[in-house]
């Protein structure tokens, strides 16, 4: 069975997010305190995501790689300055805050886009040996894997089915699933 690039991954309108878009949100108001900080790099956040090449590379990342959405974009994400400087310098709960709001902008555009959650989260990196709770700027880093500073991501399916089976599903379908 052929399948069409379009139809695999048709180009949908570039998803563009405002900071009031993003605290109409049921979940984007929780994170008023991350747009309040006039230190946080949110709107640097904003500016990257809205673009239409790195909206296609999160699908991409989903679709052929089956990896979340935010592995399609993160080292990109990371590499920016304002992003990068912030996560590395300030305290550790305000950088899981911007993170966290980063994982909320990923899910706006994904949803808008056609695609829902799914409940799970995929691996980004392997994070560093710290001692919980430790409030050193900079120490929740990874050691490994893919992103520097991000951990886990949101994984997503489209709503209208995704194009490809899993190995994991073809696996099970051929009968060489674990143990076979």
């Amino acid at each position: 069975m052929s399948l069409s690039l379009e139809r695999v991954t048709p180009m949908p309108r570039v998803v563009r997010i405002t900071r009031n878009e993003f605290l109409e949100d049921r979940q984007g108001r929780t994170f008023a305190d991350v747009l309040d900080d006039a230190e946080q790099p949110f709107d640097e956040v904003l500016a990257f995501f809205d673009d239409a090449q790195r909206q296609r590379r999160m699908e991409n990342s989903e679709i052929h790689h089956d990896r979340a959405a935010l592995a399609g974009v993160v080292r990109e994400l990371e590499a920016q300055p304002a992003i990068d400087e912030f996560l590395a310098a300030k305290d550790p709960r305000r950088t899981k805050r911007l993170r966290q709001a980063v994982g909320v902008v990923v899910r706006i555009i994904m949803e808008q886009r056609g695609w829902k959650k799914t409940g799970k989260k995929g691996s980004l990196g392997v994070r560093a040996n710290i001692v919980k709770g430790t409030t050193t700027p900079g120490a929740y880093h990874n050691t490994g894997g893919l992103a520097f500073w991000f951990l886990r991501a949101e994984r997503y399916e489209r709503v209208d089915g995704m194009p490809f089976r899993s190995v994991k599903e073809r696996a099970e379908e051929n009968g060489r699933s674990k143990g076979s």
